[in-house]
């Protein structure tokens, strides 16, 4: 009785320097410090080991050791006991854990978070309590996973706060105001709608003197912040050097060597440029691997596409070559992001190339921004209950030299 006494008063006072240890929000390594020198004060206790699962690779990695038996056969948790949900005795042990002859898994919900396994000194029944045992790694095992849980939250506020001022940035980046109206000689309007709170598709407008202006569409490969500060590195470059004056080969040329630096060949972007001169009426461009924009003019459809590959993945660009088209009055240009052609419906059917063109063909005649609208209807009603796959910009531009 004497000595159960003393048990009782021993684990009181662990238990409560425990609380203690938990509520000084002492770290993990200090609370399974405590529930070593707790366990093994204990003289009925002669081996002890915990095993933790680790929630990224689903391996119960050993956090405590202690006792005679072999440290290295029992680094590493056996399947076999991988299976058991309750308390129970050790039978027939795998090699290593002889020493061991009960094996305790601690559970939070519906899931073992860990493995405690005890071996016992022979003829000290008087002082082992496997329940007190099970309840102390419950205790600590609790207080360990809610301190993972509040690191998580602490990590997940702050990169939301991240994306909050990446997503501020990048909304910077797109062009403040861009030219439209019925009644001017150039009308450019854009839709974009990101995956994320932050996406990887671009679009530009500069006005690079009073007659001639700079367009551009993008879509770099991957999402969320990598893809993000790519597209603003490669949006710098592009604005710098068209303000310029460099030509749109050059441009071209080092929006390459800049994406090659940056990603260092593990991302890449598609894009095209288009420059018109309204005095001219030139307008020349290059489709760097984009989906080639839909041109109409003189009552006719046609597809922008001459131009280059992909951008940053090769060193020098092969067989780049520049689009002309000369003696424009009245033209329009629809550009796109693969977003919009590659979003599938419930049948599993892609929207496609071909549809959004027979749009087009029937739209033609309403303003852009009405045009941009029933497109986004389109989809949304196209796609049912499908979730958008990737970022999505439309990007128009409608000229017509008489409104000058």
């Amino acid at each position: 009785m004497q000595k159960r006494l003393m048990l009782k008063e021993m684990q009181l006072e662990s238990l409560f320097e425990t609380i203690s240890a938990i509520n000084a929000n002492k770290s993990e390594e200090d609370l399974y410090t405590i529930y070593k020198l707790t366990l093994s004060s204990n003289p009925s206790i002669t081996n002890l080991a915990l095993y933790v699962i680790d929630e990224d690779d689903q391996v119960y990695h050993r956090f405590v050791n202690y006792g005679t038996h072999d440290n290295q056969l029992t680094q590493s948790l056996p399947p076999i006991f991988t299976e058991l949900e309750v308390r129970a005795p050790i039978t027939n042990p795998p090699n290593g854990f002889t020493a061991f002859d009960t094996i305790i898994p601690i559970k939070h919900k519906n899931d073992v978070l860990a493995y405690a396994l005890v071996g016992s000194a022979e003829g000290r029944d008087d002082f082992k309590d496997e329940s007190f045992t099970e309840a102390l790694t419950n205790i600590i095992l609790v207080a360990i996973e809610n301190k993972k849980l509040a690191r998580k939250e602490e990590v997940q506020k702050e990169m939301k706060k991240q994306l909050e001022i990446a997503s501020h940035v990048q909304h910077m980046l797109f062009p403040k105001e861009l030219p439209y109206g019925e009644d001017v000689p150039v009308s450019v309007h854009a839709s974009y709608m990101p995956h994320h709170s932050i996406g990887g598709d671009y679009y530009d407008y500069v006005k690079l003197s009073d007659t001639k202006f700079l367009m551009s569409i993008a879509d770099v490969s991957g999402k969320g912040a990598p893809a993000a500060l790519l597209m603003s590195n490669f949006q710098g470059t592009i604005r710098a050097m068209a303000r310029r004056g460099t030509d749109l080969e050059h441009i071209v040329n080092e929006a390459n060597t800049q994406i090659l630096e940056s990603a260092e060949g593990e991302s890449f972007i598609t894009a095209f440029f288009m420059e018109f001169d309204l005095s001219t009426g030139i307008l020349r461009y290059i489709n760097a691997g984009h989906n080639p924009p839909f041109m109409y003019r003189n009552g006719q459809f046609e597809r922008l596409e001459i131009g280059t590959t992909i951008l940053g993945s090769f060193p020098n660009l092969p067989f780049l070559e520049i689009g002309e088209i000369d003696n424009l009055h009245q033209f329009f240009v629809f550009g796109f992001t693969d977003g919009f052609t590659e979003t599938y419906n419930d049948e599993d059917e892609e929207l496609g190339d071909e549809k959004l063109q027979e749009f087009l063909e029937a739209n033609i005649d309403f303003q852009q921004k009405e045009m941009h609208e029933n497109l986004i209807s389109l989809l949304n009603t196209f796609k049912g209950h499908q979730a958008y796959a990737d970022d999505i910009t439309l990007l128009s531009c409608k000229i017509d030299l008489e409104k000058a």
